[in-house]
């Protein structure tokens, strides 16, 4: 690993008349959630889905949860989003007299799935002949017209989050810079093991313990995915808050404001970091074992985590924090899930 000011170019910043970004190498991040709400409404609200026998409305979006963020990392535009839509809808048969009304659900409008494969389901009130022929209907020719609108929402995220997001260099103007646009994909399958129970003892205390295993693939290099645990800067981008940590052995780490804490027992550069590792509401004292095993592939990197140790009643809570505030955390900030065009 290049140390501060020595050799590795990617170290070296460049200089901006503005200081602003140097290089385009920090992590930079625009939140896009109140911005893409208000264009699904737009973009869905009183959208009218018509043929010779039914003509049915979006009347409302009942629930739009979820986030949208732009990133900049190292100069590729990386979007990514997630959301969980509701609308309601009415509709009438043509020459009908009764209204039927009903709900339309998108559990997961993310950039995970192509538009085609986005799940559009459909339901009614009320059921009868009338609302179950409109149900018919929107299932089998709405769910088009509405991946269409959820389309333009796409596109429109990307146009207008890539302003401003990517800055040039030095001797480079703004107008001759070309915005990258990528897509996180989820890509790669991932396997999670809980293995056997064992008892501890700390502090004359016994404490029933468990092991957690994890192997995930990354789109990066053996050495990106090391700088990301071992790096305070890119330990900081992904975790978004302050950190303390010293990437040697017996050098001590602390994240997530004090909450993970603990000490490197073994670095070998790109291949493995092994650390003694706690959750600050475990036990007083105990701690587990983590150990990264990096393989770098022909097309991406896999990694294989084993913790040792973890107390039995913390084991589902670990496991889910893993996930989301490391994996999940690490591929959208740096873009280890996307495939760059």
């Amino acid at each position: 690993m290049a140390k501060w000011g020595e050799g590795d170019p990617r170290w070296i910043v460049e200089e901006r008349p503005d200081a602003t970004n140097v290089n385009n190498w920090h992590w930079t991040e625009k939140n896009a959630c109140s911005w893409s709400v208000e264009k699904l409404k737009e973009l869905l609200v009183n959208l009218r889905i018509e043929n010779d026998i039914a003509k049915c409305k979006i009347t409302e979006v009942k629930k739009c949860d979820g986030e949208a963020i732009a990133n900049n990392r190292k100069g590729k535009l990386i979007f990514f989003y997630e959301w969980d839509v509701v609308l309601e809808w009415t509709g009438t048969l043509k020459g009908g007299e009764n209204e039927v009304e009903g709900s339309i659900n998108i559990p997961n409008l993310s950039e995970e799935n192509s538009i085609s494969e986005i799940e559009v389901s459909v339901s009614v009130k009320n059921s009868n002949p009338e609302a179950d022929k409109l149900k018919e209907f929107l299932t089998k020719d709405g769910k088009n017209v509405i991946r269409e609108q959820l389309n333009k929402y796409i596109v429109a995220l990307k146009e207008e989050f890539s302003k401003g997001m990517i800055l040039p260099k030095k001797h480079e103007d703004d107008s001759s810079k070309s915005d990258t646009v990528t897509n996180l994909s989820a890509g790669f399958h991932k396997q999670v093991h809980v293995n056997h129970t064992e008892r501890n003892q700390v502090r004359g205390c016994n404490i029933s313990t468990t092991n957690l295993e994890f192997i995930e693939k990354f789109q990066c290099t053996g050495e990106e995915f090391y700088n990301a645990v071992t790096v305070t800067e890119m330990v900081q981008a992904f975790t978004h808050g302050p950190v303390k940590l010293e990437a040697k052995k017996d050098g001590k780490f602390e994240l997530f404001g004090g909450n993970v804490c603990g000490v490197f027992v073994e670095l070998i550069p790109n291949k493995k970091i092994v650390q003694r590792w706690r959750f600050k509401r475990w036990p007083t004292e105990h701690y587990s074992i983590v150990t990264f095993n990096i393989e770098q592939k022909e097309d991406h990197t896999e990694v294989t985590v084993v913790q040792t140790g973890v107390p039995q009643s913390e084991a589902d809570s670990t496991r889910e924090n893993w996930d989301r505030y490391y994996w999940e955390a690490m591929k959208r900030t740096f873009g280890f899930g996307s495939f760059f065009v």
